[in-house]
C-alpha cells in the first residue's frame, strides 16, 4: 500500500470532528472475520475517550490535522464580526449550528461560537443555546490550544475576551 499524504503518525495531534482534539497513540492491525485492518487509536483529550479509526476510513470520517496559524487567525476575525441571527425557529438553528459544530471546521465553530455568544448585560439563552454554546466554545478552544501550545482555559479566556470587546 503505497504510503498517502494523509497518513499520521504516532504522537501527532488529530482532529476528529464528532468528537474534537485527540492524539494519535497507536496505529494497531486487528482481524476481523478473516480481514485484517489497521487503525488509528486516537485519545480524545477531553472526553477520557479512545477511538479506533480504521484506516481507510480516515476521510470519511473527517480525521485531519489540527489547522494552521492562518487558519486560527481567520477564527479570530470571525469572532470578531457581527452575530448573524437568523430569524427561524429555534430547532431549526439549532440543527444548522449543529452541523457546524460537527463538521469539525475550526472557522464554522466559531461562527457557532459568536453568534449564540451572550455578554452578561443581554437577553437570557435557553438552556440549549446554553449548552451548545458550551460545546462550541469547548471544541474550538481545545484546537486553538493545540495550534498555539496553551492550554485549554488560556484559549477560552482569550475567544472571550475576543468576544466580549465585539
Amino acid at each position: 500500500m503505497a504510503k498517502k499524504n494523509n497518513e499520521f503518525k504516532i504522537g501527532e495531534i488529530v482532529v476528529y470532528p464528532k468528537h474534537g482534539v485527540g492524539e494519535i497513540i497507536k496505529i494497531e492491525s486487528m482481524e476481523i472475520e478473516n480481514i485484517k485492518t489497521k487503525f488509528y487509536v486516537v485519545k480524545m483529550e477531553q472526553s477520557k475517550l479512545t477511538i479506533r479509526v480504521p484506516l481507510e476510513k480516515q476521510n470519511e470520517v473527517g480525521l485531519r490535522k489540527i489547522s494552521s496559524k492562518k487558519i486560527i487567525d481567520e477564527v479570530y476575525n470571525t469572532l470578531k464580526l457581527k452575530p448573524k441571527i437568523r430569524r427561524i425557529m429555534w430547532s431549526r438553528r439549532a440543527q444548522e449550528y449543529d452541523a457546524k459544530i460537527f463538521s469539525g471546521e475550526p472557522i464554522k465553530i466559531a461562527e457557532v461560537v459568536r453568534d449564540l455568544f451572550r455578554k452578561n448585560s443581554q437577553s437570557d439563552q435557553s438552556y440549549s443555546e446554553r449548552q451548545m454554546f458550551q460545546v462550541a466554545i469547548e471544541r474550538l478552544a481545545r484546537e486553538v490550544a493545540a495550534v498555539e501550545k496553551t492550554d485549554y482555559f488560556q484559549s477560552t479566556e482569550k475567544i472571550e475576551q475576543i468576544l466580549i470587546k465585539k
